[in-house]
């Protein structure tokens, strides 16, 4: 009984620590990845993330480890929070070129 009580209290625990060095982490992974976004804006996006991003190739192996070092929700909410910066950007941008809607790749398996 003594020991079930000690290995319940254990679980209980929270390490404040731990949880403060994998937010740390998760920061770092996700500033090299959104860096790589920027330093890559003028390549193809190729690659699908989460909610709609678009992301190239040279930037799979920085968004793997955002992907590893960062919950899932937090990795959805942060691609949200980017995809709406840029929309803003995008819209108060004074180059008219850049206005209107983003071109999107077209999938052949809607061809008739």
């Amino acid at each position: 009984m003594a020991l079930e009580t000690r290995s319940s209290q254990a679980l209980d625990t929270v390490h404040t620590d731990v949880l403060s060095q994998a937010r740390l982490a998760c920061y770092k992974a996700r500033d090299a990845f959104y860096t790589c976004l920027e330093k890559q804006s003028n390549k193809k996006p190729t690659e699908i993330a989460s909610v709609g991003l678009l992301y190239p190739v040279e930037c799979k192996q920085s968004r793997e480890a955002y992907a590893k070092q960062c919950r899932p929700t937090w990795v959805k909410h942060f691609d949200r929070q980017y995809c709406q910066k840029k929309r803003v950007t995008r819209l108060l941008d004074d180059n008219e070129s850049r206005r209107g809607p983003l071109s999107l790749p077209q999938l052949s398996t809607f061809k008739d």
